[in-house]
């Protein structure tokens, strides 16, 4: 059925803001590690803005912010300066903040996120600016406080060109674009304490209209959930605004999460309200292609390439996208993918296997991964080396040849994760846990013999002769029952469908 809306269609740009992980800040030698600090302790006279105070650029964050440009497929300008962005805030003591507005370090690049119908969408990135951020003000009744520790922070602006039709588009390049600074090693990409933010600017128009409609800012979004739902919320309030004859205004509107809701703040400045001038006490950034090979040297395996690399497995969307959500298991887990790579003979020999069912290895053990809750993986044993390969790749083989059942195989993997099993194999923790199962043919049809002739097993097979196939799980049951569960449930139904022949 048609909606309204259908006849509108939305336009989305972001600006995210990155806290680079450095140690101290953009122009100060205070540390930039202000979690769980009082207010004001993590300062310093030039984050005051203090006279006779002078700005020394911090050289890791110029290096951060050039592997940055690499993340984004950008190239990185070999001239780049600082300007003042003049505004008057209690939180920004300077009177200006100092950013970079005519010569930014990033160019022209774009993001890849993946949707999840499997599909790719290209944002493109207007450029990338490093520039320090504001300080925080507390507001209380009838008075503020001023918080100056988040004051001098270094951050990337990441300016993205209004490439999103969708509030899914928004949220999956807000997810991809966390994941390709955190491995990059840009930043933390801790949400909660704000080391990334989004602003999602949205404007709606008439489909098929030639020009964009007023855009208003949604500020300061910290988690991709945020990203979409003000997406969502906004595109309809404009399009009942124009449905009504009434104008969109340009301006800054906040998200509550609690309500669901965009609300009104201010009217949103153009680039000349902020009179940007060149920063006359910082010299320009001047870097030699050498220079920047260095710093995007080493750069670690990328989202992108890990999708490209697990490809053949056949991994559903969620699955690929759980894992990529942990680094540390990204990069175990295709360390097992790509165990063949360079001695794929050697590998396959050891284990036994053909090539076709190393993969059916690999792919249980991301399942595996996926499906189990956060709290229950402890990721110290994955850095730690004792969670790696070989382990799970011989619990794996434990499964596909039907030693242990699939619910004792994940039983297996979860006590991976148990430091009393930290000296124990899979196998070995197997055989403590009475979970290996007996696939000794000989055993299991005298077992499968004793369960046929039991008089209680009478109507499941009369039913089962009638067509009601069903029915043998019953019998199956009683296999396990009288083996303690220690029976091949495979080997037995074949047994018992022998028999009843």
């Amino acid at each position: 059925m048609m909606s309204v809306y259908d006849e509108y269609e939305m336009t989305i740009g972001i600006e995210c803001h990155v806290q680079l992980a450095t140690k101290t800040k953009l122009f100060s030698p205070a540390d930039n590690d202000a979690r769980d600090a009082e207010p004001n302790e993590k300062t310093h006279e030039i984050d005051f803005g203090l006279p006779g105070m002078l700005p020394v650029l911090n050289k890791h964050a110029v290096e951060l912010a050039v592997r940055a440009g690499k993340a984004l497929n950008a190239p990185i300008a070999r001239v780049s300066r600082f300007d003042r962005k003049h505004y008057f805030y209690p939180d920004l003591p300077k009177g200006y903040q100092t950013s970079q507005m005519y010569q930014p370090i990033i160019l022209a690049g774009y993001v890849d996120a993946p949707l999840e119908d499997g599909s790719l969408k290209r944002v493109r990135i207007h450029h990338a600016h490093m520039e320090e951020d504001a300080g925080k003000l507390t507001h209380h009744d009838g008075y503020s406080l001023v918080d100056l520790n988040r004051a001098g922070t270094p951050l990337i602006e990441i300016v993205s060109e209004p490439d999103m039709h969708s509030a899914e588009e928004a949220k999956a390049y807000a997810s991809e674009l966390h994941k390709l600074m955190v491995y990059a090693g840009v930043t933390h990409g801790d949400l909660y304490h704000g080391n990334m933010r989004f602003d999602v600017n949205i404007s709606v128009a008439k489909r098929g209209a030639t020009e964009l409609g007023k855009r208003a800012e949604v500020k300061n979004l910290n988690s991709f959930r945020s990203v979409e739902r003000a997406a969502e919320y906004e595109f309809k309030r404009q399009a009942d605004l124009l449905e009504r004859g009434e104008p969109v205004v340009q301006e800054t509107r906040g998200w509550s999460d609690d309500q669901q809701i965009t609300t009104s703040q201010r009217s949103k400045e153009d680039a000349q309200d902020y009179r940007y001038m060149p920063d006359p006490d910082i010299p320009p950034i001047v870097l030699t292609d050498e220079e920047i090979t260095g710093m995007q040297e080493h750069m670690p395996l990328m989202p992108g390439e890990c999708r490209e690399r697990w490809a053949d497995l056949g991994l559903d969307h969620s699955v690929i996208t759980t894992i990529l959500g942990h680094q540390p298991l990204a990069i175990l887990l295709d360390a097992i993918k790509t165990l063949t790579v360079h001695n794929e003979q050697a590998v396959l020999d050891e284990l036994g296997v053909d090539k076709i069912k190393y993969q059916r290895l690999v792919k249980r053990i991301f399942n595996w991964f996926a499906s189990t809750p956060e709290g229950l993986i402890d990721m110290d044993l994955i850095g730690e080396g004792y969670v790696g390969p070989r382990r799970l790749t011989e619990l794996s083989l434990l499964v596909e040849d039907n030693e242990v059942s699939s619910t004792g195989g994940k039983e297996i993997f979860l006590s991976l994760f148990d430091r009393q099993y930290l000296k124990q194999g899979p196998r070995e923790i197997a055989e403590s846990k009475n979970l290996l199962q007996v696939s000794d043919e000989r055993v299991i049809t005298v077992i499968v013999d004793e369960v046929l002739h039991d008089p209680a097993s009478a109507a499941s097979i009369a039913d089962i002769r009638s067509g009601k196939d069903k029915a043998i799980g019953y019998l199956v049951g009683q296999v396990m029952k009288r083996s303690k569960g220690q029976a091949n449930p495979s080997l037995a139904q074949k047994l018992i469908r022998e028999r009843l022949q």
